[in-house]
């Protein structure tokens, strides 16, 4: 027996795929816009009230822990309770929290608030991916749009914080408390008009498979070490090692940031073709020549669509990995998209120090070279993946 919602074939158009997915990409791209509200303010906060890079990483220390560790928790209170409130709730409190630190007096209050809004984000994803599964039933395009809409946010984060924090202080953090509560109301009244909907629906059948799914958290953890390396260091490589302008150096991450943006919907699009472990399979197979092209490139204005490339093939398999895990665990679509988009993709920021500290003795160009060989690790695991129907 099949969900109901799982009648969404594959052959939807982009259109409809829209159309259902349209709540939870917006609302997930609010949620993670917090996320990268918070790296985009401290430079700021040091610059203001001359906190010490100590206190500086403390901040982004207090967004992380209350990003990560709660997550896979809440992803099991949401597959034990329905809590239609839960991913409004968050993604209103991850606002509140982002956006009132710029205007808290003390470092322990900006602490504070900065663990709130990372705390809101955490109840966002399992709830939302939950429910953003159900609303894509058996499409992985559809997924896609769901796991896009992070990446959007992310992006657009540093893109429109910036000027204003730079324009008015950081007091202007402040402004970006709207889009939280207008879109916490938002997704509160969707879930109103589909819960009755969702209550009558059932839920897919088949037992948890608890191996597979622990070797796809490894995969993604790998996929997330790439991504946020290459998102961390390719500005100084551009910078430091190609000779280009701090401007050229910022258009190499932000093409990387659209390329990943590219490569989310699409990887969606093709694993409802061929297969969600061959896509996944396949995005770990061509990062790894897309990025050797970024390393080997002298130009750093051609090297600018490698960078692109780059962040496209290391984004392939993003939204797929969400999909599968939930395919893998389908009695607990919220503890696996809580592991998924929360715990694995943090997981993954665990190794910058390790990628900073070979930066630091051999440069960014070794710390590039690093991650060069690291998706080949993840196609290896990615071999034990069974598709969901044979799993």
């Amino acid at each position: 027996m099949v969900s109901t919602d799982a009648v969404t074939t594959a052959g939807d158009d982009t259109r409809s795929a829209w159309n259902r997915m349209r709540h939870w990409a917006i609302a997930h791209a609010v949620d993670d816009f917090y996320q990268g509200l918070v790296p985009a303010s401290i430079p700021f906060f040091v610059l203001e009230r001359d906190y010490s890079y100590v206190a500086a990483s403390g901040l982004a220390l207090a967004a992380t822990l209350g990003s990560a560790l709660p997550q896979p928790i809440l992803g099991v209170v949401a597959d034990r309770w329905r809590l239609p409130w839960l991913a409004p709730a968050g993604v209103a409190v991850a606002g509140i929290g982002a956006g009132a630190s710029g205007l808290a007096p003390s470092y322990p209050l900006v602490w504070i608030l900065l663990l709130l809004s990372g705390l809101g984000v955490a109840a966002f994803h399992p709830a939302a991916g939950r429910d953003a599964r159900r609303a894509a039933g058996a499409s992985a395009g559809a997924m896609s749009w769901f796991a896009a809409g992070g990446s959007v946010g992310f992006f657009l984060a540093p893109a429109l914080a910036t000027p204003a924090l730079d324009a008015f202080g950081v007091g202007a953090t402040a402004l970006f408390l709207p889009p939280a509560v207008l879109m916490g109301f938002v997704l509160w009244r969707h879930q109103q008009r589909t819960s009755r909907h969702h209550a009558t629906a059932s839920t897919a059948a088949g037992p948890d498979r608890w191996l597979p799914f622990a070797i796809l958290t490894l995969v993604e953890v790998i996929r997330s070490t790439v991504f946020i390396g290459v998102n961390t260091f390719i500005v100084l490589y551009w910078i430091n090692h190609l000779g280009a302008s701090r401007t050229l150096g910022g258009a190499a991450l932000t093409a990387f940031l659209v390329g990943g943006v590219a490569g989310t919907l699409s990887g969606g699009r093709l694993a409802d073709r061929i297969g969600l472990v061959r896509t996944i399979q396949i995005g770990g197979l061509a990062v790894v020549p897309a990025l050797i092209a970024v390393r080997v490139t002298p130009d750093p204005v051609w090297a600018l669509a490698l960078a692109a490339l780059a962040g496209f093939t290391a984004n392939i398999p993003f939204a797929v990995l969400v999909k599968l895990g939930q395919d893998y665990l389908p009695s607990r679509p919220g503890t696996a998209a809580g592991v998924t988009l929360g715990l694995a993709v943090s997981a993954g920021g665990l190794f910058a120090p390790i990628l900073g500290a070979i930066a630091d003795a051999h440069g960014p160009q070794a710390a590039l070279t690093t991650l060069c060989v690291l998706p080949v690790a993840a196609v290896a695991l990615a071999v034990f993946l069974p598709e969901p129907a044979s799993a």
